[in-house]
């Protein structure tokens, strides 16, 4: 507890501020599940007071995210379509899929599996996060053009045929079950079907065509109708928003362009009294728990989304504990992986049962809560309780912002959320793990976000094990892969040539020798290592004449760890690189950008040479 107050100042302004940004997120994130803003609002309470309370990250502020926006509108949109269109009736059974996540997340807390988190491959991710983007994207342009399918009159009156079937299914399937269609009883399913009237046939039209036009493919289908009927007023205020966010950022960064955009255009849209569409009503007073999750409770609605949860759980996990690593390496803390996924599945959970979407961490959020003083879990705590504030004292104001203002939002999100970072690497970067980097991106645009990442995974595990057993034979040796030597300085061994090392020099540098290939799943393991290095040591000598492979993650994370040296105003010298690595190290400019061609070294000899003449400069 004394921890948790050591910090209240920066802590305040930390969750404050993250707080403010994950406003219009929360709002916008909510929209788009099409469960309205509450339910984005309703999760970035939740979630981000009680993953901050039981986390493992002390900096880390969660709520819904793009990646979990993205699942959760495909379950959302199943189950109301299994339900005929009413949200109401279906939202017991999409709040206990939501339940259901977050009791997995904590179990998978529970039995450890947090740690092995590390091992999914970069390219996975990278696939992954940019199909996000491109989902978010391809989603938003029929808000973004003020076109919504469930109110286009003319396209709802092409599925009368398909909703007068499907109620006529409905009615003879109740009969059957209910045992009154009989041969002598036929006249009383007769008499139900003549009772059908229009509104319950354009009722069942109208679900028919939300569901045609929901999710990508939907979106794509809908894009020529939505051209020929663009509402310019809407058009015209997304796209001020987006304009607003992207130019805001390059005068200042200390206020958030997102917030000063929602602002702007929604006061502009409601004091000119513009005749724009409003986000639904947000419902005033403290959230209600959600009763009917368990009095209405279904197996047989829930239990084809059983693996869906599962999946959601999945998918939290590697967005939380992402943003975690992310946290650590700004703080130079280390989280507790397990205790997160246990602190984020009580976050889901709660959520649920009030109503919220489910979310992890949040890597944006989490990185401006750091850099405007956010050190304990305090901060998560009052970006929370900031948002509950807003619920209950502004939700009739939040009511008014324009639908097209929170569509723009989310297409800013999509922009950023892509990883170009990997993008930009693929004409450096080996073939085959491009090869996954786009099957995973093109599977979890059109087909199924978590089987594509299974997927990834299997093909990236199977493409490493050719790549080390060619490793193996070429190299005409078997060892066990430890790869990195020791996590320890003390345990660390000196190489026969680096024994006679000059007394003067010895004090100055610092040695870390790499045996093995650095793929995957060693990443952890470097971190550790830019742990080790003391801030005496002006001269970092990395050895890698043992490492024989360097993949897309394994380069990326010695990027990162060079650069931070750098920052840190040390010298960094590469010794023995053989063919692969060196090339892939060139590809993404770490040589000679990072690293200068003379702190490239054959030999130890060859780097001692170069530290002394640096020395003697």
């Amino acid at each position: 507890m004394k921890n948790l107050f050591s910090n209240i100042k920066g802590d305040a302004f930390g969750g404050l501020t993250a707080g403010i940004v994950a406003l219009p997120l929360a709002l916008a994130f909510g929209v788009s599940s099409g469960l309205g803003p509450s339910a984005g609002l309703y999760g970035a309470i939740f979630i981000g007071f009680f993953a901050a309370l039981f986390g493992g990250t002390s900096t880390q502020i969660s709520g819904p995210t793009a990646p979990m926006t993205a699942v959760s509108m495909v379950v959302i949109s199943g189950l109301i379509a299994a339900f005929n269109g009413n949200v109401e009736e279906a939202l017991p059974a999409i709040l206990t899929v939501f339940l259901l996540a977050g009791i997995f997340q904590m179990g998978l807390g529970a039995v450890g599996l947090g740690k092995y988190i590390k091992y999914i491959p970069y390219p996975v991710i990278s696939g992954f996060m940019t199909a996000i983007g491109v989902m978010i994207l391809i989603t938003q342009i029929l808000p973004a053009l003020g076109y919504y399918p469930k109110e286009d009159t003319a396209y709802i009156s092409t599925f009368k045929a398909q909703a007068e079937q499907a109620i006529l299914e409905k009615t003879i399937n109740e009969d059957i079950d209910k045992g009154t269609l009989t041969l002598h009883n036929f006249s009383t399913t007769v008499n139900n079907i003549n009772a059908i009237n229009d509104s319950e046939i354009e009722k069942e039209a109208k679900a028919i065509a939300a569901s045609k036009s929901s999710g990508v493919l939907g979106a794509i289908k809908s894009i020529p109708r939505a051209i020929n009927n663009i509402n310019m007023l809407e058009l015209l205020l997304c796209l001020a928003t987006i304009i607003i966010i992207f130019g805001f950022k390059k005068i200042t960064t200390a206020v958030p362009s997102t917030l000063v955009a929602l602002l702007v255009v929604s006061g502009v849209a409601y004091g000119f009294g513009l005749n724009y569409r409003p986000i639904q009503e947000i419902p005033s007073g403290f959230p209600e728990i959600n009763l009917s999750i368990f009095t209405n409770f279904s197996w047989g609605s829930v239990s084809p989304y059983i693996l869906t949860a599962l999946s959601l759980s999945f998918l939290g996990a590697i967005d939380s504990l992402l943003t975690s690593v992310i946290a650590d390496n700004m703080t130079k803390t280390k989280h507790n992986p397990n205790k997160e996924l246990v602190g984020q599945g009580i976050g889901n959970t709660i959520a649920a049962i009030f109503g919220g979407l489910p979310g992890a961490g949040a890597t944006i959020r989490t990185v401006v809560n750091i850099n405007a003083g956010g050190k304990s879990k305090l901060s998560g705590m009052i970006a929370g309780l900031l948002l509950l504030i807003v619920l209950l004292a502004l939700g009739p104001v939040a009511s008014q912002i324009p639908a097209a203002v929170l569509a723009g939002i989310l297409i800013t999100v999509g922009i950023g959320v892509m990883d170009y970072k990997g993008l930009k690497a693929i004409p450096n970067i080996p073939k085959f793990e491009v090869a996954i980097m786009f099957i995973v991106m093109i599977l979890s645009i059109f087909w199924d976000l978590v089987y594509a990442v299974g997927i990834g995974l299997v093909l990236a595990s199977l493409m490493f094990m050719k790549k080390m057993g060619e490793v193996t034979a070429q190299t005409s040796r078997i060892e066990s892969f430890k790869g990195l030597m020791s996590t320890k300085v003390e345990e660390e061994q000196p190489w026969s040539d680096e024994l006679d090392i000059k007394e003067e020099v010895k004090r100055d540098i610092f040695i870390k020798h790499l045996n093995g290939p650095v793929f995957f799943g060693a990443t952890s393991e470097l971190q550790e290592m830019a742990k080790q290095i003391p801030d005496t040591a002006s001269k970092i000598v990395i050895r890698m004449d043992l490492v024989p492979y360097l993949d897309q993650t394994g380069v990326y994370a010695l990027e990162d760890i060079i650069f931070d040296l750098i920052k840190r105003e040390k010298k960094v010298y590469i010794i023995g690189l053989q063919t692969q690595p060196d090339y892939l190290m060139r590809k993404i400019d770490i040589i000679p950008d990072l690293v200068p061609e003379e702190y490239i070294c054959q030999n130890f000899d060859s780097c001692m040479s170069a530290i002394v003449k640096d020395r003697s400069s």
